[in-house]
C-alpha cells in the first residue's frame, strides 16, 4: 500500500484557500498512485480557530468544505482534520476529529480524547473528549488514527511540579490491544526550540513500545503568534527514522509501507542546530503574518544597537528589502557609530532609511515640562520621553505610508521591564520578544555566517540604551549570561527563588530579577503579539494576574 505526507500550511478561517492547497496534494498523491493521503489537524479551518468555533457559520463552512472535499477523493482516501457535530445532548457541542474521506462520503471519524488546556492550548473550552476507540481497516491493514496529544500521554514537562502522566487514559493503550498495524497521528504542533527532540523521542518510544510504526503529520507555517514546523516524521517498527519532511517547508511525499515495514531505507540521524531553526521560525513567522493578514509593509527604529540590526535582518529576509523601511533616531546621546552602524546595516541591506534627530521634540518637551517638574533633577522620566518621541515619529512615518511597526524589543528585557511602555515597546508585531539577549547574539552570528552583514561593531559594543551621558544595560541589569539562565528558570522551568538560589545562583540577583519579572506584568499585558520559538512566551501561554502577591 502507498501513503502520502501532506504537510501544508494553512490559514485560519480561508476555507477555499485551504480546499485548494488539499485538493493539489490530493491530486499529486493519486499521480503518484498514493492509496491514502494524511492531512495535519483541523487543516480544513486552520489551527487554532479559537473562539471562530463558537459560531454556527463557521461550523457549516468546515461541514460543507469537507464534502466538497470528499468529491475529490475518487480512487485514493484521505485523513483530514476537522470540527465535527457531538449528537449527545451532553457534554461540548463539537468533537476534534480526524476523517476518513472515501468516493465522496465520509468513511470514519476517530475523535481526540486528550485535550490540552496548558501553555497556549485551552481545547477542552471547545471540544468534548473521545471516550471509545477503534481502528479502521483499510485496504487490509488497520489503522489506529490518533490526533496529536493522544499520542503524548507520557510527554515530559518542564514544570518539575507537573506529574509524571498528565492524562489518566492512554488512548494508544487502548488501540493497541485491538492489535493496529500502523499508527497515524495528525498533529498541530507549535514549534519549540526546547521541544524538537522530546517530540522526536515520544513518536520514537511508541513505535518501539508497541512494535509498529508511526506516521505523524504536522502542519507548517504560522497563524499569529504560533509557529509551526513541520518536520513530519515517519518511524518503522523498531524506531528508527525512516524519513522526516523538512523543517518551516510545505511538502507531499509518497512512500511504501511495505518499504517501511522492511526497514530497507531511514533518514540518517541529523544533528539539530537550534540557532538557524529559531532563525527559519522568525523569517517563517513575520512572512505568514504579514501575507495572512494582507499586509505588505514594515518599519523599524533602526538604533544601531543589535536588537534592532537583527530585527531588520529577518524583516528584510522575509518581507524583501523593498517592503522594509528604517528610521533613525539619534538623540544628543546617541554615539556617532550608533548612526554610521546603522546606515551601514540599512545600506548593504538595500532598505530604505530616513534620519530624524529628536533633540526638537525632546527639548520642546522638557521647556513646556519645566514649570511643572519646577526644577527637578532628570531621571528616568526624561529617558521615558525620548523613547516615546521616537515611538511618535515611527507611528507617523507607519500611518502616513501604511508600514507595520515591528517592535524589536527582546525577551530579557520584556521580562524585567527594561522597556518604555508606549515608547520602545510600541508596534503592531513583537519580532524578537520571545528570544533571549544571548540568543540574540547568536542569532546575529548566524546571519553572519557567510559574510558580514550586521556590521562588527554592532555586535561587540555594550548594549546601551543611550538615554542618558555613558549608559549600558549593565547599569540596571546584571550581565546578560547571569540574567538569562535565571529567567529561563524562573520563566520556562517555572523554579522559585529558593531553588534556583539553591543551585548556585546569587541570591540578591535572584531576588531582585524576580522583583523586576513580577513588578513588571503589567508592561507586558500592553505589549504587542510575541512570535513564539520557546515552550513559555509572553502572552496566550503565560498568564499571570496583573494585581497578585506572590
Amino acid at each position: 500500500m502507498k501513503f502520502t505526507v501532506a504537510q501544508l500550511n494553512y490559514h485560519i478561517g480561508n476555507f477555499s484557500g485551504n480546499k485548494e492547497l488539499i485538493c493539489k496534494a490530493i491530486q499529486k498523491a493519486k499521480s503518484a498512485g498514493s492509496d491514502l493521503i494524511i492531512f495535519s489537524e483541523l487543516c480544513i479551518p486552520g489551527y487554532p480557530p479559537l473562539d471562530l468555533l463558537d459560531r454556527l457559520d463557521f461550523i457549516e463552512k468546515c461541514d460543507q468544505t469537507v464534502q466538497e472535499i470528499a468529491k475529490e477523493c475518487t480512487g485514493i482516501a484521505a485523513i483530514v482534520g476537522s470540527p465535527t457535530r457531538n449528537k449527545m445532548t451532553e457534554g461540548k457541542k463539537l468533537f476534534n476529529s480526524a476523517l476518513l474521506l472515501s468516493e465522496g462520503e465520509v468513511l470514519y471519524s476517530a475523535n481526540k480524547a486528550l485535550l490540552p488546556t496548558y501553555d497556549i492550548f485551552d481545547e477542552y473550552r471547545y471540544f468534548e473528549p473521545q471516550k471509545q476507540f477503534s481502528v479502521f481497516l483499510f485496504k487490509g491493514l488497520r489503522l489506529a488514527i490518533t490526533i496529536c496529544e493522544d499520542l503524548w500521554d507520557e510527554q515530559p514537562f518542564d514544570n518539575e511540579f507537573e506529574k509524571s502522566r498528565l492524562y489518566t487514559v492512554s488512548p494508544m493503550e487502548k488501540l493497541a490491544r485491538q492489535n493496529p498495524d500502523i499508527i497515524i497521528n495528525i498533529a498541530a504542533s507549535p514549534f519549540s526550540y526546547t521541544k524538537i527532540e522530546t517530540r522526536e523521542n515520544i513518536f520514537i518510544s511508541k513505535a518501539v513500545k508497541y512494535k509498529i510504526p508511526v506516521i505523524s503529520v504536522n502542519q507548517t507555517g504560522a497563524n499569529t503568534e504560533l509557529i509551526f514546523d513541520g518536520a513530519s516524521i515517519i518511524i518503522n517498527e523498531k524506531g528508527k527514522i525512516f524519513n522526516q519532511l523538512p523543517f518551516f517547508e510545505e511538502a507531499v511525499e509518497t512512500y511504501s509501507f511495505e518499504n517501511i515495514k522492511s526497514g530497507t531505507i531511514f533518514l540518517e540521524e541529523q544533528k539539530i542546530d537550534s540557532i538557524s531553526l529559531i532563525h527559519k521560525a522568525l523569517v517563517t513567522g513575520l512572512r505568514d503574518y504579514f501575507v495572512k493578514s494582507g499586509l505588505r509593509n514594515s518599519i523599524i527604529g533602526l538604533s544601531g544597537g543589535i536588537d534592532s540590526a537583527l530585527c531588520l535582518c529577518l524583516a528584510a529576509e522575509a518581507l524583501g528589502h523593498e517592503n522594509v523601511r528604517a528610521l533613525l533616531m539619534p538623540s544628543r546621546y546617541s554615539s556617532d557609530h550608533s548612526v554610521s552602524d546603522a546606515v551601514a546595516l540599512a545600506k548593504t541591506l538595500k532598505v530604505q532609511y530616513d534620519i530624524i534627530n529628536i533633540e526638537k521634540p525632546f527639548s520642546a518637551f522638557e521647556e513646556d515640562l519645566a514649570p511643572v517638574f519646577n526644577g527637578m533633577k532628570p531621571d528616568v522620566t526624561e529617558e521615558n520621553i525620548q523613547a516615546r518621541v521616537r515611538a511618535i515619529l515611527l507611528m507617523a512615518v507607519s500611518n502616513k505610508y501604511g508600514c507595520i511597526v515591528l517592535n524589536t524589543s527582546n525577551k530579557s528585557e520584556a521580562a524585567v521591564g527594561y522597556g518604555t511602555l508606549y515608547g520602545d515597546m510600541a508596534g503592531g508585531l513583537s519580532l524578537i520578544g520571545d528570544v533571549y539577549k544571548t540568543d540574540v547574539y547568536r542569532l546575529a552570528g548566524f546571519i553572519n555566517r557567510n559574510s558580514k552583514i550586521i556590521p562588527e561593531h554592532i555586535i561587540k559594543k555594550l548594549p546601551s540604551a543611550e538615554l542618558r551621558p555613558d549608559q549600558f544595560d549593565t547599569d540596571s541589569l546584571p550581565d546578560y549570561n547571569i540574567l538569562d539562565s535565571i529567567l529561563y528558570q524562573y520563566i520556562e522551568l517555572q523554579k522559585p527563588a529558593s531553588r534556583i538560589i539553591k543551585e548556585g545562583a546569587d541570591k540578591d540577583t535572584v531576588l531582585k530579577v524576580i522583583r523586576m519579572i513580577d513588578f513588571n506584568e503589567y508592561k507586558r499585558y500592553q505589549a504587542p503579539p510575541v512570535l513564539r520559538i520557546s515552550s513559555k512566551a509572553f502572552g496566550a501561554g503565560r498568564r499571570m494576574p496583573l494585581v497578585a502577591r506572590h
